[in-house]
């Protein structure tokens, strides 16, 4: 054993990693006594303050010993450590009662040590309240407690002043709401201007509350786990991010969820609706029977019936129409395994192609446009790779608010120093920490990426080595590039050119640069173009195939990608296999022993078109509704009220579901087993907490269900054997097994030895070179017809306390929190229309109008507005086009022609 790297802990020898302190070696140690803490917590830097984590070290055997906070304290090679000598646990049981002195006696008898750190901590040193020597303190006893928020509750009279909650607030969330005010006996925690959590700048993410070891800041749930229940771990349902959450469980019903330290994506952290937001599982509205239309009313049917119809329907409706007049819509909120069965029950036992999904409505750009560069339509690297970075450049996102807990890192990054890069029309939150804000005009993305690559290519920032190796095209790209007119693009995109060459050289400059992209680069017309000049930006670089770097889309749902993945897609199946290619046709014959069409089928937007022509007469929706959250409602609406029959599978009567035929009840993710693939491609359990609601179904169970009433046999639904089928048609899933992905799953691809890959494209694309490729910038049509009639122009956003439509959101607490969708207009525009803060506007496009509550802010510039659609009362998605990305097919929510003005005699209150 090499004696520099060793130490002796009670006279026994132990070797010690390099930067280690003596409480993370004492703790990975068998057989030592636990060292306890009160200031210390897995996912906080070691602070020092409480010392009840002291041990005795002494720099030889017998030699004199000095107590030392083990915390913090960096293991010296050949110390002798004691972790439990007479003299430390003496210190530590003076600690802990002058601690009591100033905790309520009754906090204290009625704590759950399983739930109470203090009280743990005080039975480790064999303390309790009347043991206690010294009189009694003042300071902390007399306080008032804050029940102001809709989630956490503070009673400081529980406080100890151990700053856990500040640094959580700090150093994960990085918000800063919480302080230490005060002096001596008067310091003491408050929350932002010592206003209280409801009026401070909190959001809600709960960190302070799992710090909290004393039940001074608790969630109105039970946040600790008690020794009554059950503790399952699952991934979280809200977005891409893909959460860690500990859920418990007393008597059948969930009691808290938390966040487990050891989860590599989340690490302890989760945002409002991955903790608080699970009332909507055994909400009174829950679908709890099937349901089918009986004289123009849905009515409650059994299982048996609901299947009957439509099994019926589909047989008389192929007979009739062709397989070509039935379609499916899966869902990236169900797992990977539902929809896998869902592309494969419309492929092989329905006979046809017509198969999408809701990434169709998000990240199909994306898909796309990274496949035609790199030849894989996913993020290049994970996001712990933030850590490595020397720029991040953030294009159409709003991670702290889509992705907080991706957000919260980025955000860390940016205060400790990181140069960070955000484009996007709205003045977002990490627009304050950015170096560079190109604020451009909505719909000129490609516009700004193009002046970015003319000045990096004008300034012979080119990586020409990686270049030259590893893609194709440049000499061709480079021409383009440079005969670009930069007066005009200044002047379309509103940004200031010196101001884009500054970002562009700094991106080009550091050692290394990654990219997140969001919705706002792929909800456009030139969506897949966009995607594709991100990834130019990365290889003209060297930006791709090792830490720090790449490209990273983040995906809105929480299985956008996995959904893809499983070939919930029309031109590709299972695999991104091309449909149309002969011999993956045999493969997929022979595979499910079928017979499977080779046209491409039905996307979204074209379902709807064939419905209102005639030529789609059923349609099958999981987990979407199309109504509220697809773009030109009205549309909409005609094509789905144009079918012979309309199936939706749901968790609640949606506005989609209120126009079925059949309405099925699927389940939550708290109630079945499979698997999320978040957005670094990484491949996660998600375990069933409880049991499904009476009268309601696994969503993939119902699949297979169908799949046998049609005539195909399909075994039980069980996450194990749907991967072990999986696994033998998706190439990069071949060595995933459910007994093996663990607590932090895999990132694909996943070969044979079952190993995770972390970072594709290191030594090569996967279409041999990466292609670069230009593109021109485009006015979208939506400003070439309307422009001039309705000058302002609206673009799309989400907020953090919602999720998309709202469904299970507006059915928590979360609504007392943002209860509404909101117009947010700039001073100068709400001035020339005589429009006041809280007045309801009218908005009017095109297509149609809808009345929404001004917000005056600065985040947007003039001429350019943003909202919601999280509210069905609201229906923004009345007056948003039909216009779609010129590749994928995505919606183009991003660019609204409207006009605006007061609304005659609605005033919000």
């Amino acid at each position: 054993m090499d004696k520099s790297n060793t130490v002796f802990v009670d006279d026994k020898e132990y070797a010690f990693e390099p930067g280690e302190t003596i409480l993370q070696l004492l703790r990975r140690i068998d057989g030592v006594e636990e060292v306890p803490t009160l200031c210390d917590a897995p996912n906080l830097k070691p602070f020092g303050s409480c010392r009840v984590c002291s041990v005795d070290v002494a720099l030889s055997q017998g030699g004199a010993a000095k107590a030392q906070a083990s915390c913090h304290t960096p293991v010296m090679a050949g110390a002798y450590i004691y972790p439990h000598s007479d003299r430390i646990q003496r210190l530590r049981k003076n600690i802990v009662e002058l601690v009591l002195t100033d905790y309520p006696k009754e906090h204290f008898d009625h704590a759950n040590p399983a739930q109470n750190e203090l009280k743990k901590v005080a039975n480790q040193c064999g303390i309790n309240m009347e043991q206690v020597r010294y009189a009694p303190g003042h300071n902390h006893l007399n306080r008032t407690s804050d029940e102001s928020h809709a989630y956490m509750r503070a009673d400081m009279t529980s406080c100890i002043n151990c700053y856990r909650c500040v640094r959580a607030c700090d150093e994960v969330q990085g918000e800063m709401v919480l302080t230490m005010q005060g002096r001596g006996f008067d310091n003491e925690v408050v929350m932002g201007m010592n206003e209280g959590f409801k009026e401070s700048d909190c959001v809600s993410c709960g960190a302070c509350s799992q710090a909290c070891p004393t039940g001074a800041i608790t969630d109105i749930f039970e946040s600790k786990f008690n020794d009554a229940d059950t503790k399952t771990r699952t991934i979280c349902t809200y977005c891409g991010v893909g959460c860690n959450l500990d859920v418990a469980v007393r008597d059948g019903e969930i009691t808290s969820i938390t966040a487990p330290y050891d989860a590599e994506v989340n690490e302890g952290h989760t945002c409002l609706k991955g903790r608080y937001a699970f009332q909507f599982y055994n909400h009174p509205e829950r679908l709890r029977s099937p349901m089918v239309r009986k004289d123009g009313e849905l009515v409650s049917v059994g299982w048996d019936e609901a299947y009957d119809y439509m099994v019926d329907r589909f047989n008389s409706l192929r007979d009739e129409y062709g397989a070509d007049s039935i379609a499916g819509i899966s869902s990236a909120r169900c797992t990977n395994e539902e929809n896998y069965l869902m592309q494969k029950f419309i492929r092989a036992v329905v006979g046809t192609n017509n198969i999408d999904c809701c990434a169709r409505v998000c990240h199909s750009p994306t898909a796309l446009g990274m496949q035609r560069a790199f030849g894989t339509g996913a993020a290049t690297n994970s996001v712990k790779d933030i850590k490595d970075t020397d720029c991040i450049m953030i294009i159409g996102a709003n991670p702290t608010d889509a992705h907080p807990v991706t957000g919260a890192r980025i955000k860390q990054a940016a205060m400790k120093g990181t140069k960070l890069i955000v484009i996007d029309p709205r003045e977002i939150s990490l627009a304050k920490y950015a170096d560079y804000h190109l604020q451009l005009r909505p719909g000129t993305n490609v516009a700004l990426l193009n002046m970015m690559m003319y000045y990096i290519v004008q300034e012979g920032l080119v990586d020409s080595q990686f270049v030259e190796t590893r893609t194709e095209g440049f000499e061709d790209f480079k021409k383009q590039i440079l005969a670009l007119d930069i007066d005009k693009m200044e002047q379309v995109t509103g940004v200031d050119r010196a101001l884009v060459k500054e970002a562009a050289m700094c991106y080009a400059q550091v050692p290394n640069a990654m990219s997140f992209h969001g919705l706002g680069v792929t909800e456009h017309s030139q969506g897949t173009f966009t995607v594709q000049q991100i990834a130019d930006l990365a290889m003209l670089t060297g930006n791709i195939g090792r830490p720090g770097v790449g490209v990273n889309p983040l995906r809105g749902q929480n299985n956008v990608q996995g959904a893809a993945d499983m070939g919930a897609q029309p031109h590709q199946g299972a695999g991104y296999l091309d449909v149309t290619n002969p011999d993956i046709h045999k493969k997929y014959e022979a595979f499910y022993n079928a017979k499977v069409p080779t046209h491409i089928g039905f996307k979204i937007p074209e379902m709807f078109d064939a419905a209102i022509d005639g030529q789609l007469k059923a349609l099958w929706i999981i987990g979407e509704d199309v109504v509220q959250t697809d773009p030109n409602t009205d549309k909409v609406k005609r094509a789905l009220t144009s079918l012979d029959m309309l199936v939706v599978q749901e968790l609640f009567m949606t506005e989609t579901a209120k126009l079925a035929d059949v309405v099925l009840p699927g389940a939550s993710f708290l109630e079945k087993s499979g698997t999320f693939t978040n957005g670094e491609r990484r491949i996660q359990r998600v375990n069933q907490v409880v049991e499904s609601l009476e009268g309601s179904k696994a969503d993939g169970q119902i699949i297979v269900d169908v799949m046998n009433r049609m005539g195909y046999p399909q075994p039980e639904y069980h996450p194990k054997t749907m991967l072990e089928e999986i696994s033998q048609i998706v190439p990069f899933f071949k060595g995933v097994k459910w007994d093996e992905l663990g607590d932090n799953g895999k990132q694909w691809p996943v070969p044979a030895d079952g190993s995770s890959t972390e970072i594709i494209h290191v030594n090569e694309f996967k279409r041999g070179k990466g292609q670069l490729s230009y593109f021109d910038w485009k006015e979208s049509k939506e400003i070439e017809d309307y422009g001039k009639e309705f000058p302002f122009i609206i673009t799309t956003n989400r907020e953090l306390e919602h999720y998309n439509c709202g469904a299970m959101t507006r059915r928590t607490n979360n609504v007392d929190i943002l209860s509404e969708d909101v117009l947010l207009i700039n001073p100068k525009d709400a001035a020339d229309n005589q429009i006041e803060d809280g007045d309801m506007v009218c908005v009017t496009s095109a297509r149609g109008k809808v009345d929404i509550k001004a917000k005056i802010t600065d985040e947007v510039r003039p001429g350019v507005m943003s909202t919601t659609f999280h509210f069905p009362e609201i229906m923004v998605n009345l007056i948003t086009s039909d216009i779609h990305d010129s590749e994928a097919k995505c919606p183009e929510y991003k660019v609204v022609a409207v006009k605006i003005r007061k609304s005659k005699g609605a005033y919000a209150k």
